[in-house]
């Protein structure tokens, strides 16, 4: 099996999967969720989506949960969609990246704002 069709299929997921939270679930306890990344199995049995949601962390918690719970219909979805001979078995997984990138972005931020105020103090003298 080659080595590039698990990274194929998995940004054909991604893409799909990006597609059916966007338009198919109508679910209102989904938040605002972004996909970052999926993961394929090297026996294309498994796949991991990797996502981030925008909101607070019991808002973050209940997304990843209907995901999850909606996880079933989604792999059918894909089914009808996708020519496959399996669908892999799809689990949604919380991908904090978006946040620590938010997180450093501030405090990038906040030490260029200290160092700004420090170089005006010294041009003074």
């Amino acid at each position: 099996m080659s080595k590039h069709r698990p990274n194929r299929l998995a940004e054909t997921l991604k893409e799909e999967i990006s597609q059916l939270i966007r338009v198919e679930l109508k679910d209102p306890r989904i938040g605002f969720v972004t996909i970052t990344n999926v993961d394929v199995a090297g026996d294309l049995a498994h796949a991991k989506v990797y996502v981030s949601v925008l909101g607070t962390d019991d808002e973050g918690k209940t997304s990843l949960e209907v995901l999850n719970g909606a996880a079933g219909f989604v792999r059918s979805e894909i089914a009808k969609r996708v020519r496959l001979r399996h669908v892999p078995a799809i689990v949604f997984v919380y991908d904090p990246s978006i946040e620590h990138g938010a997180h450093i972005l501030k405090l990038l931020r906040d030490v260029g704002v200290s160092d700004d105020a420090g170089k005006d103090e010294s041009h003074e003298s």
